[in-house]
Formats: structure tokens, C-alpha cells, sequence
């Protein structure tokens, strides 16, 4: 199977994770939010997978292009 990274569209905190390692997504479903500018915005996952790693945490700071989790597809 092949890996995906998803990566977040913006800069921002993020506010909640809401996957576990192992979870099984379809694609659309919200992976993380991100506080911006007062809104949360979601991350979401771009095809359908398994989360394999989930790179961030409540709280953490990140930035567009950083990678919130890892699927395989």
C-alpha cells in the first residue's frame, strides 16, 4: 500500500485531533482543526485510508505545507 501525507492549508493552532492511529477515513473526513483567525478550520483527508501517524498535537503551532498525518491508501 502506498503512504499519503496530509498537509494543512493554513497556518494556525491546532485546536483538535479527532483520528487515532489505526482509524480507518473516508475520504472528506476531518483529520485535525485548525484555530485561525478566530475559525477552525478543518483538515481533511484527501482520499480514503488508514492513519498511520498523526504528527501534531492540540496545541501546536503550525504553519501551510506542514504534514498533520500520514495515510495509507
Amino acid at each position: 500500500m502506498a503512504t499519503y501525507e496530509v498537509k494543512s492549508e493554513i497556518t494556525g493552532t491546532v485546536c483538535k485531533v479527532t483520528v487515532n492511529i489505526g482509524d480507518h477515513v473516508a475520504e472528506d473526513d476531518p483529520l485535525v482543526f485548525v484555530e485561525s483567525m478566530k475559525m477552525e478550520i478543518p483538515v481533511v483527508a484527501p482520499r480514503g485510508g488508514r492513519v498511520t501517524e498523526i504528527r501534531v498535537a492540540e496545541g501546536d503551532s503550525i504553519g501551510e505545507g506542514d504534514v498533520t498525518a500520514i495515510l495509507e491508501v
